[in-house]
């Protein structure tokens, strides 16, 4: 899986991916911005883990192998647009705000806004056809639940 997922996001055009492999490139950009600031630090992948149990209905363990596994991924892919394109062809519309709200997860994590993160997402946003408005909405949400 590992194997062909790096192989459909380094590809000269774009490729589409198996729902795993959808999973994974959601996984992998859920690490690309918890990195964004340069420090990834347990909270950051405790709630990565935590998201992925929920997203996928997953235990303990094979969220924290889902993670490992994404870590790689996203230490060799190219670039976050290929993130999102692979998520963006494999989740249906309605579907990407809580992607969204994951990756909102995922900043606020440690209880910090960092510039760096904050930036990505407002571009990662756009890229997976979410509204700045819903975007913010998503963003809302997350901090009401940590609040």
């Amino acid at each position: 899986m590992l194997a062909d997922l790096l192989r459909a996001l380094t590809a000269p055009t774009p490729q589409a991916i198996q729902a795993d492999d959808a999973h994974l490139a959601l996984a992998a950009l859920l690490v690309r911005i918890a990195r964004a600031d340069g420090d990834y630090d347990e909270s950051e992948i405790a709630r990565i883990d935590g998201v992925l149990r929920a997203q996928f209905d997953l235990s303990p363990e094979a969220a924290a192998s889902m993670r490992a596994e994404a870590e790689q991924v996203e230490a060799e892919a190219p670039d976050t647009v290929r993130f999102t394109r692979a998520i963006k062809d494999s989740v249906p519309y309605e579907e990407r705000e809580g992607v969204i709200e994951a990756l909102w997860e995922i900043v606020l994590a440690d209880g910090v806004r960092d510039h760096e993160e904050d930036a990505l997402l407002r571009l990662v946003a756009p890229m997976l056809g979410v509204t700045d408005q819903d975007s913010a909405h998503a963003r809302r949400r997350v901090e009401a639940r940590k609040g």
